[in-house]
């Protein structure tokens, strides 16, 4: 291949140079290493978010909005149902249910065989707040409530689990029990929401749409606009006039109003946007792979390969596109932002990825109108989260366009 056989600098490849020039470049390093750090985040997902439910939407209402590094004392309570397991990929890409009930608090004392609660309300004072009364059985244990028993001759309790097994247990074994696993202390790092979830387990697991949609979205215009822009390219007539026609008649449309229509014709959801993006950014890179061919196809290699009596195909995918991917890399690294920027866009529309799912555009759409109030920083994170992912690619796409440019780096080489 041309590209990987020219050599300058005492046998120095083309692309050896590049790679040397874009290392180089701190500060592509920089956003390089940033959004290694967002991937690996996202895909960990629920193996590290503090809320590893699905959709990181844990909901508790008594604590909404709360302040960044703010600390809330939990009461755990065994849920009446069963828990499917789940291996370490699936909780990975999926989540997994809580097994418990979270009950926020003030303070509690124990009353025999029942924990006393004053309800959560930090800025009240405790003597005007509610108390609510908890089975400590119930705590602990996945019960039937209507099979328990208070024995209060021998200060125990007796009662049927669920799967019908008889147990029994003294009351300071079951206290000591609460104490030990059912009384969990919480620091939300980044606050919460408005619903009361984790404000930080959803930037997580919101990095995740932007990604996936950015990288789907770039897969699919890249097979298309490759695939495209080659037969206009090298074959040239009426099958470059059409696909020109083609290209004239997708680029008029304004991309948001074309991306809305195709979401609208698709439906609202996560694998919609990911089509819906893609269809709407094959166009540049097809005249990108085009113009490239032009300027490609009548080289020596070319003809040499025509004379040699291989087919057209493989003339095309194994000699000419791989001597004109740096474009096509550079404009996909743009690709890549201006999709992120699009699923937000439509996510604050109302239109991408739907609730439940967190993306960080619907997370700026729920919490805008906090902007003027004490608690902006909801909608600042996810939008300064967008702000650096995408800075970030497009600092990517420029450097990689400087090392690509192969006349100025033999000339400084």
């Amino acid at each position: 291949m041309l590209f990987k056989r020219k050599t300058y600098s005492g046998g120095t490849s083309l692309s050896h140079i590049a790679w040397q020039r874009f290392l180089r470049n701190k500060l592509a390093l920089t956003a390089a290493a940033y959004i290694v750090i967002i991937t690996l985040t996202s895909i960990l997902g629920y193996l590290i978010t503090p809320d590893s439910t699905p959709f990181a939407n844990n909901q508790t209402l008594e604590i909404a909005t709360h302040k960044p590094g703010s600390s809330v004392s939990f009461l755990l309570i065994k849920k009446n149902e069963a828990r499917d397991s789940k291996n370490i990929l699936q909780k990975m890409l999926w989540g997994q249910k809580s097994i418990f009930t979270k009950v926020p608090f003030t303070t509690y004392n124990f009353k025999e065989d029942k924990i006393v609660l004053k309800d959560y309300a930090p800025e009240t004072d405790f003597k005007e707040l509610m108390e609510i009364e908890y089975s400590l059985a119930d705590v602990c244990f996945p019960i039937k409530t209507e099979s328990i028993e208070y024995i209060s001759e021998t200060n125990q309790i007796l009662f049927l689990d669920i799967k019908e097994e008889k147990k029994e247990h003294n009351i300071s074994e079951l206290q000591n029990l609460v104490l030990d696993n059912h009384i969990k202390d919480q620091r939300f790092l980044l606050g919460t929401d408005r619903y009361g979830r984790d404000y930080l387990s959803q930037l997580i697991i919101g990095a995740r749409v932007s990604l996936s949609v950015g990288f789907i979205a770039v897969i699919i215009s890249l097979i298309i606009g490759i695939l495209l822009g080659s037969l206009a390219g090298f074959f040239r007539g009426r099958v470059d006039q059409f696909i020109i026609w083609l290209i004239n008649v997708v680029w008029s449309i304004p991309t948001l109003l074309l991306v809305i229509a195709i979401t609208f014709a698709l439906g609202k959801g996560f694998w919609q946007v990911f089509i819906a993006v893609g269809l709407t950014m094959w166009v540049e890179v097809a005249r990108i792979v085009r113009g490239q061919i032009f300027s490609i196809r009548e080289k020596e290699f070319v003809e040499a390969g025509k004379a040699l009596g291989f087919s057209n195909f493989r003339i095309i995918f194994h000699h000419i596109l791989p001597n004109i991917m740096g474009p096509v890399i550079v404009i996909s690294a743009a690709n890549f932002a201006s999709a992120i920027l699009i699923e937000a866009g439509l996510s604050f529309l109302g239109i991408g990825v739907q609730p439940p799912m967190p993306s960080w555009g619907g997370m700026i759409k729920e919490n805008y109108a906090y902007i003027i109030l004490d608690s902006s920083y909801l909608a600042i994170l996810p939008g300064l989260a967008i702000m650096l992912i995408v800075l970030s690619f497009m600092i990517i796409g420029n450097a990689l366009r400087d090392a690509m440019d192969v006349k100025t780096a033999t000339v400084k080489e």
